[in-house]
């Protein structure tokens, strides 16, 4: 028996992932990515009826501002469409749309709203319920005022700059460091105003703006600085915060993953890590709706995936006398086994030599194409732009595990 039979089809993978995860994502022909994710509550509007609102954000879902109000949309319930703007190339009728030229805008009930803060509130005043905003009025005040503050009390710019900017010496490193703990101190403070794990008493757009900054902090100091935010003893209002925020379904919607934000921090900002990556999250990496996500996704995708791979990875310098369609054919099976142990692999050992080995009959062309494709594709895909954050996680674990038990 040949061993491309060895494991599940794709139709047969698609079929059994789909009954294990609610995730889809409508395909995007012709524009990169391939997908984009489908807000949870289109379903609520009738037949034939536009969303309320158009969000203009970017191509990779990478911006931390697009994020923010795409949690508070998620949150709120709204229907909303995407409009992506890729931003090395942007439209020119998008530029005179938006004085800013920047991401994110939308467009609520038709009239066009711009910067992320002025979006969020905007959507508090047009859609208030459910409410984002405190409805006792000495709080809501208190909670408006955070919303600016957010904004303005220099937070994001001294932890962007204590994370990017590579210090001439270690005092002022030093330095640096002490000033962004010296902000943490003050969200530590503002923390500790009200009961409970968020900055007031309820989930608020204060929450909102501070989470895709500190969820990129939390990812990257420990590998580009060597200093950890989360289980800091120093901050644990912060910590408890991200507890909270764990528990919100919308949060896991709109999320990035650890890998995602370092080899975005690297690659765009090209600052150089000096410690290995955090731990995979074991828990989210065995829950079969991820993992079932994740083999959806690539099943569903899996042309786009092939052709990137065999286009970038640099499988095709190993093709023995130009014969791609072996290197194809390979590349084919190697991620029909990934998306096959993603649905029926949780916990299993892997059979040995499978695809490699020197104990092992299959030709090492073929295994060779093997472990390129899957450590090209561990750093290729990127949350929440090709699957959630949790499914990238489930993803990057079974790479790990096939090549590690494989290879």
């Amino acid at each position: 028996m040949s061993i491309q039979n060895t494991v599940s089809s794709w139709e047969e993978v698609l079929e059994t992932a789909r009954k294990n995860t609610s995730a889809r994502r409508v395909k995007r022909t012709g524009q990169s990515p391939s997908t984009a994710p489908i807000p949870s509550s289109l379903h609520k509007l009738p037949p034939n009826t536009e969303p309320p609102v158009l969000l203009y954000r970017d191509t990779n879902s990478w911006c931390p501002f697009c994020e923010r109000v795409w949690f508070a949309l998620e949150e709120k319930e709204i229907p909303f469409a995407t409009e992506f703007i890729d931003l090395t190339n942007k439209p020119k009728w998008y530029t005179d749309l938006v004085p800013t030229t920047l991401v994110p805008a939308a467009k609520i009930e038709g009239e066009l709203v711009y910067e992320s803060k002025d979006i969020l509130l905007a959507l508090e005043e047009r859609f208030p319920h459910p409410a984002l905003l405190p409805e006792n009025p000495e709080e809501n005040v208190v909670a408006r005022q955070l919303v600016e503050e957010a904004e303005t009390n220099g937070f994001r710019e001294i932890a962007y700059k204590f994370l990017r900017e590579a210090p001439v010496d270690a005092d002022e490193l030093a330095n640096l460091q002490a000033a962004f703990e010296a902000k943490l101190d003050e969200l530590e403070q503002a923390l500790a105003k009200y009961p409970g794990p968020y900055f007031v008493s309820t989930f608020s757009l204060v929450d909102i703006l501070y989470s895709p900054h500190l969820d990129r902090l939390a990812a990257n100091l420990p590998v580009y600085r060597g200093y950890h935010l989360k289980g800091n003893s120093r901050f644990p209002r912060i910590n408890a915060w991200f507890d909270a925020l764990n528990q919100r379904p919308a949060y896991h919607r709109v999320k990035s993953d650890n890998i995602t934000n370092n080899l975005l921090l690297r690659r765009r900002w090209g600052v150089e890590p000096i410690a290995n990556p955090l731990p995979l999250d074991v828990a989210d990496s065995e829950k079969i709706q991820y993992r079932a996500e994740a083999a959806e996704r690539l099943s569903d995708n899996r042309e786009v995936a092939i052709a990137d791979i065999i286009k970038n990875s640099g499988v095709q310098a190993i093709a023995a006398d130009g014969d791609f369609n072996t290197v194809k054919d390979a590349v084919d099976f190697h991620l029909r086994q990934l998306a096959d142990y993603l649905i029926h692999g949780n916990g299993a050992t892997l059979p040995g030599g499978r695809t490699g080995g020197k104990n092992s009959s299959i030709d090492p062309i073929f295994a060779a194409v093997g472990a390129i494709t899957f450590a090209y594709l561990r750093n290729r895909i990127c949350a929440p732009r090709d699957m959630s954050a949790g499914a990238a996680t489930a993803f990057r674990a079974a790479i790990d595990k096939l090549l590690t038990s494989v290879y």
